[in-house]
């Protein structure tokens, strides 16, 4: 199956579930709900898409939401593999696209497009310390307390 078509699939499943699609950018309201389904992949994915249209004053607030969805692959792939030649060394690049997302997300602060920002910015800079402060050896992030995030 091609991007386009999974991405076009996602967005169909997720404007039947939410409350407000009627009022955003498909694309926008599908990255939060597979976001919170943790399929943080196909968040990033289904919001790039928007990202790459986008020629306004979102686009930098789009590209942040990217790389926080990124930085969560990379803790999810780690969690699920810790002891892969590949998936171990993911704790440097994920506080790597934390840092990024929060520099990009924080001119948005506290709230912006019914999303509470200031929120998820302290959130990511919480995981990012606390990866940081065990030398990278530990990873936060677990299937039975992914975070959520709301839109308002």
């Amino acid at each position: 199956m091609k991007k386009r078509e999974r991405i076009d699939g996602l967005l169909e499943q997720g404007s039947e579930n939410h409350s407000h699609a009627d009022a955003m950018d498909p694309c926008y309201a599908g990255f939060f709900k597979c976001f919170n389904e943790a399929d943080y992949f196909e968040a990033h994915d289904v919001l790039e898409h928007l990202w790459l249209r986008c020629r306004d004053e979102n686009r930098l607030y789009y590209q942040g939401l990217i790389q926080i969805a990124g930085a969560f692959v990379h803790l999810k792939k780690h969690h699920l593999r810790p002891g892969h030649p590949k998936d171990a060394g993911r704790l440097r690049p994920a506080v790597r696209l934390f840092h990024l997302g929060v520099k990009n997300l924080q001119p948005y602060s506290p709230r912006h497009m019914r999303f509470d920002v200031g929120s998820l910015v302290r959130q990511c800079e919480k995981l990012a310390s606390e990866i940081v402060a065990s030398q990278f050896q530990t990873n936060p992030w677990h299937p039975e307390r992914p975070p959520s995030l709301r839109l308002e």
